[in-house]
């Protein structure tokens, strides 16, 4: 069964496009350099309200026993300090990815809110499984708020977010920081987030989701790689896979977005449902005739209709 004709007819066409991906141990690498190939050859032109932000590289200080963490920090120069701050944590099945690759994304934020944007360049998998990524990820979230007076940050005004693994390790993220006590979160952004290694193993799936972009080989390999072993076991750390969290009281307040094609939409459902349960203000999106990463095609109504809700949402928490 084919799923194509519920997908919205503004995005159909980028599903000729984009191409389909195959991961395996042996092609992961090679699907990386494709990817850092494609991102070297756009010329992309910043819009206007570019210009206001300075972007910097930094390295700092990694988890004990692990390298530097580098990342990316976005600093709008318009602003007057101190200023809300954003982690942004990219996407790509824990296995894929840079933050060099959702510059313009985090530009967007930033230009939009105002906000001090860090994009975080942690270790992938299957090279660094669990724990390392969320763990690189706290190291950078525990610099920022230290260093807060140095990045111009509001230390009551500190967002965490991302997309798709990135969203899965945003969650895992939040979890973490909750049991440390160490840092305080004003929110959390889920953007279609990578959050159950149990998906891989059901036999009873949803017909309509998981055709396009992300499908369910693809995240059998990435929960795999991330895991160090085959998903769906009984002892899964909640920071690897936050869906396995037993209690989630506490949390910020948590905004989730999915397409209702998204091999995501189940998990993320259930994930939106258990935070409510649990006394967590938490806003749910779900685009009909969306598939995973849909937001690319920035052109179609339903991802300009998506970018709204995410702005908004963040607005409305910094505020």
């Amino acid at each position: 069964m084919t799923t194509r004709h519920l997908v919205d007819p503004e995005l159909v066409a980028m599903l000729d496009t984009f191409p389909a991906l195959h991961l395996t141990a042996e092609s992961v690498q090679q699907t990386r350099s494709f990817f850092e190939e494609v991102m070297k050859s756009q010329t992309l032109v910043d819009p206007p309200e570019f210009s206001t932000i300075s972007v910097s590289e930094r390295h700092i200080p990694g988890p004990q026993g692990a390298p530097e963490v580098r990342m990316l920090v976005y600093q709008p120069t318009h602003v007057e300090a101190p200023r809300p701050a954003l982690l942004w944590i990219h996407g790509g099945g824990y296995v894929l990815g840079t933050p060099d690759q959702e510059d313009r994304q985090v530009k967007s934020i930033v230009a939009a809110i105002g906000c001090v944007a860090i994009s975080v360049d942690y270790r992938l998998a299957p090279e660094t499984p669990h724990p390392g990524p969320v763990e690189d990820c706290y190291a950078v979230l525990k610099w920022v708020h230290t260093h807060a007076g140095e990045l111009g940050v509001d230390t009551s005004r500190i967002a965490i977010g991302g997309a798709s693994a990135g969203g899965g390790l945003t969650a895992s993220l939040g979890l973490l920081t909750r049991d440390r006590g160490e840092v305080p979160l004003v929110f959390q952004l889920l953007i279609y987030p990578m959050l159950d290694d149990r998906t891989v193993t059901e036999t009873e799936t949803n017909p309509y989701t998981g055709e396009f972009m992300w499908t369910r080989d693809s995240n059998r390999f990435g929960w795999t790689a991330h895991l160090g072993q085959e998903p769906g076991g009984p002892d899964v750390s909640p920071y690897a896979a936050a869906a396995r969290a037993k209690h989630f009281e506490g949390l910020p307040p948590t905004f989730i977005a999915v397409g209702s094609l998204d091999l995501f939409l189940d998990e993320d459902l259930e994930y939106a449902h258990r935070l409510l349960w649990a006394g967590v203000p938490t806003e749910l999106h779900i685009y009909p005739g969306a598939f995973h990463g849909f937001d690319s095609a920035e052109g179609a109504k339903i991802s300009q209709a998506f970018v709204h809700d995410k702005l908004d949402a963040l607005k409305r928490a910094f505020s």
